[in-house]
């Protein structure tokens, strides 16, 4: 005998929302219609940005129009010209002028160094004979950058402190950067030593007696610079010429050894 269970009857409600779908095309129904992207807003309020549109004609009366920039930079004038601009040598504070006059003045031997010269002191001189005499010692075998810029800027500062010392404070136009301008001119002996060097025999007498020609070059071209750009420097030359003779002695020994 089946038993029967009582099941309650389902009731749809016309509020409940049905989901239908959209008939193929053709058969009774037209298809939904294509994305279209929003226009714009002809209100400036609902739309900040307007819409350009591009106009060819009036880009080409635009295009012969003159440029609103017409002149040399920082310059108001007519003419974009770059002709009388500095050379970029001369905004960086390197005169090549100014460094080859002072190669020239040190370069004889026998001629005195010209003091004027050298009261304007500059770095650009030096730091190149300190280049060239590292690149010849990386010739030889030897990697000298730093010990070369340490030494010379040890020396410099031996050199301003023995002056401090002898003069008691008066040091005239000799400060430590002057100071370091003129060991690091006249290290251009010890440049050309440095190339000579490269072609001696090694451990002989004779690269001994060619690098204390060099040396005392070095020498009396320093003191004669140092003791006309220090106030007191002609009191003390002698002291002056042996500090000197140190400081270039121990470059010497750095190319022969």
């Amino acid at each position: 005998m089946a038993k029967e269970f009582p099941v309650p009857p389902v009731v749809f409600t016309p509020s409940t929302p049905t989901h239908r779908r959209h008939p193929a095309p053709g058969v009774g129904a037209s298809p939904p219609p294509a994305f279209a992207p929003p226009r714009p807003s002809t209100s400036s309020a609902a739309n900040p940005l307007p819409f350009m549109s591009f106009d060819v004609s009036a880009a080409a009366a635009s295009s012969s129009a003159p440029p609103l920039y017409a002149g040399p930079i920082g310059v108001g004038g007519s003419g974009a010209s770059f002709e009388d601009e500095p050379p970029l040598l001369e905004e960086l504070g390197i005169n090549t002028r100014q460094i080859w006059r002072k190669t020239i003045s040190i370069l004889h031997p026998l001629r005195s160094a010209d003091p004027s010269l050298h009261a304007d002191a500059d770095l650009s001189g030096p730091f190149l004979f300190l280049l060239s005499f590292g690149l010849f010692q990386l010739l030889a075998g030897k990697f000298h950058f730093g010990i070369v810029l340490g030494w010379v800027t040890v020396a410099s500062l031996f050199l301003y402190f023995v002056f401090s010392m002898l003069s008691g404070g008066r040091r005239g136009d000799l400060d430590l950067y002057r100071c370091v301008s003129l060991v690091g001119y006249c290290m251009l002996p010890m440049v050309i030593f440095s190339a000579v060097s490269l072609f001696l025999p090694r451990g002989g007498g004779l690269i001994f007696g060619v690098g204390m020609a060099f040396v005392l070059w070095s020498t009396r071209v320093c003191t004669k610079l140092l003791a006309e750009l220090a106030s007191s420097g002609d009191e003390h030359r002698g002291l002056i010429a042996y500090a000197c003779w140190l400081v270039y002695m121990l470059f010497s020994l750095l190319v022969i050894f």
